[in-house]
């Protein structure tokens, strides 16, 4: 048996942050006393654009630095983010497979303003999981703890600018005779490509 896991919460999580999830979703953790760490995935995802990989990342109020608590950390509205990056969304997959099905959801996080980050990621993971058909249920921390010696650790692992844990096997991209494949994007792209099939992938 698995001894479990604590992860972060993250915008649009790449498929990594989900495989590991499945593995250890017996005993799942969120870590909600953090300090926020910009240049994560914690504000930003990566999708598969016409050009690409195409950052999506969440603008969070001035302030809202290294010592900020991830819970604390505010929404900036100050420039049409969500209208970008919904419109980054459907240029890179109104054509693929399962977009329609699951537009309507996702086009609620692009109108309704949420005021904190760590509200808004959790909204949109239990979405995510719902759509993967993942039954996770989960506890989250009560202080920040550096290291969690009985648990796996996916804070800092799993970050833009490291190697994926996991090899990824391919699967049908809309850009892929472009720009070849791309792995460990947004589960976004996993989804709108695979739709119900995305969890015997995970």
């Amino acid at each position: 048996m698995e001894k479990g896991a604590v992860f972060p919460l993250f915008y649009l999580p790449p498929i990594e942050y989900f495989s590991k999830m499945l593995i250890h979703k017996e005993n799942i953790i969120i870590e909600n006393a953090e300090n926020f760490q910009k240049q994560s995935y914690r504000n930003r995802a990566t999708i598969h654009s016409p050009n690409g990989k195409l950052d999506l990342a969440v603008p969070v109020i001035k302030g809202s630095k290294s010592h900020t608590k991830v819970k604390d950390v505010r929404i900036s509205y100050d420039f049409l983010w969500q209208r970008l990056h919904l419109m980054g969304i459907q240029t890179s997959y109104r054509s693929s497979a399962y977009f329609e099905y699951y537009e309507d959801d996702f086009n609620v996080f692009y109108e309704k303003k949420w005021t904190f980050l760590f509200d808004y990621n959790e909204e949109m993971l239990h979405l995510l999981l719902k759509f993967l058909k993942l039954k996770i249920e989960y506890k989250y921390t009560e202080e920040f703890e550096k290291t969690y010696p009985d648990l796996n650790d996916f804070r800092d692992s799993i970050h833009p600018k490291r190697n994926p844990l996991d090899n990824f096997k391919p699967y049908f991209q809309v850009f892929e005779d472009r720009n070849g494949f791309l792995p460990n994007l947004s589960v976004l792209d996993l989804l709108f490509s695979q739709g119900p099939q995305s969890l015997k992938y995970l």
